[in-house]
């Protein structure tokens, strides 16, 4: 391991035991006694193969699943690395094992300096203390002083924007105030290496972007940062490399815009136009296919300009709801949002009932608005109670060259943007100077 290496791993593997719930219906109270009986006496036979709350491999309904399979890479002093993929690909288990929360079943991993962690809202926190205790509770944690601490105490407060709260109980706080707090406490009390995942998307936009500058900040200083997240814009923005991590496995690492748009852009996705959304959190509304498909029919992820395009949603609803909405967001390769439209702008009785049951849902995107290029699509889902979230996974389309209006705004070198839907403008007219006077 080198001066400059923080982080080295080798052939790092990890295996989980999962076990399938058995469709036999409802058991007895005597089958779940005999059960009971059976698992004890396993457990008194193999005291060693499974912890207390681990199936063990080889009982009925069990199966080896490996989050992680001979995941290996080096880490320089100052780097900023993104570790992107689809949900399940292994990035959240690659950061628990940097963080020593979990051990691998193989391989090893060398880490040279300090690490603060923030894998989930509160990281650490107590929820019966206040966020000024919690502050230098996890300062003591990362190693430091009490007056070290006292001197970034103003910082970390003043960033969280939690002042009127520092003395409430964090069990009172907000999932924002929560994650603002925690993010402070982990970026500023001057860790060698910030672990931080997909946390970020529980605070507003503003923060997130106050968030992702100080992690800019953390690895100009000479800092390590390894960030997990599926918003290509910020990890473009902040990262020197990128981790492409698929099935548990690396598929690519190097430049940031490179793995990124092959990641947002694959072939298969490029040649057919249909995209299937892993599982993930369950929602009361799960997406499970997207298609776009144009003016013929055809499934596909390549559009002429002037040509419109249809999006077919297919999702399910795990139970009757009301005051629910089905969001389409279309957004630019960065992740600015261009265009967003819901299904109940114009079926309104959407918002009053919708069945269980399986749906498909079709908009339809005109020609001519948008320039050529390619374009992202993310989807939302939620319902009066405040359940509301965008789907990680967007998915890509492309508009060509052809069928492009040329009008005469584009001799005079008139660009605009990634809109170009002409407006109606009127002669113009010699104005009344009297009306000046």
């Amino acid at each position: 391991m080198s001066n400059s290496t923080v982080i080295r791993v080798e052939g790092l593997s990890k295996k989980y035991i999962i076990g399938h719930l058995r469709s036999e219906g409802y058991q007895t109270l005597r089958d779940s006694m005999a059960g009971a009986l059976k698992n004890t006496g396993r457990r008194l036979l193999h005291p060693f193969r499974a912890s207390s709350g681990q199936p063990l491999l080889g009982m009925p309904g069990t199966e080896e699943f490996w989050a992680l399979k001979d995941v290996s890479f080096e880490v320089e002093k100052g780097d900023r690395i993104g570790i992107i993929g689809r949900n399940g690909a292994g990035k959240t288990t690659l950061l628990k094992l940097l963080s020593r929360i979990t051990y691998p079943t193989e391989g090893r991993i060398s880490i040279k300096g300090r690490v603060a962690s923030l894998l989930e809202v509160g990281t650490g926190f107590h929820p019966e203390l206040t966020g000024r205790e919690n502050i230098f509770l996890n300062g003591a944690v990362l190693g430091m002083g009490r007056s070290e601490i006292k001197q970034k105490f103003d910082e970390i407060v003043e960033f969280a924007e939690v002042e009127k709260f520092i003395d409430t109980p964090v069990k009172r706080y907000s999932s924002g105030m929560y994650v603002r707090l925690a993010f402070s406490v982990a970026a500023h009390l001057e860790p060698e290496i910030l672990l931080v995942d997909e946390v970020l998307a529980v605070g507003d936009a503003q923060f997130q972007r106050k968030c992702v500058d100080k992690m800019g900040d953390v690895g100009e200083n000479g800092k390590t940062v390894l960030f997990v997240s599926h918003n290509m814009a910020a990890v473009k923005n902040l990262c020197n490399k990128v981790i492409l991590l698929d099935d548990g496995v690396v598929l690519e690492s190097g430049d940031p815009y490179t793995i990124c748009d092959k990641y947002i852009f694959p072939e298969d996705i490029a040649a057919t136009g249909t995209h299937s959304f892993r599982g993930g959190e369950d929602h009361t509304i799960n997406f499970i296919r997207a298609e776009t498909l144009n003016e013929k029919g055809e499934v596909t992820s390549a559009f002429r300009a002037d040509e419109d395009i249809r999006f077919r949603i297919t999702y399910s609803v795990e139970k009757d709801i009301w005051g629910s909405s089905l969001a389409i967001n279309i957004c630019n390769f960065d992740g600015t949002d261009l265009w967003a439209t819901s299904d109940i702008d114009v079926f309104s009785t959407l918002f009053e009932q919708r069945e269980k049951g399986m749906w498909i849902y079709e908009c339809v995107a005109p020609g001519n608005v948008l320039r050529p290029g390619r374009y992202l699509v993310a989807l939302g889902a939620g319902d009066v109670t405040g359940q509301y979230f965008h789907h990680p996974d967007p998915f890509p389309f492309e508009i060509l060259e052809q069928g492009f209006w040329k009008g005469s705004h584009k001799s005079f070198g008139i660009s605009g943007g990634p809109l170009v839907v002409p407006m109606r403008p009127e002669m113009p007219r010699r104005a009344d100077t009297s009306e000046d006077d």
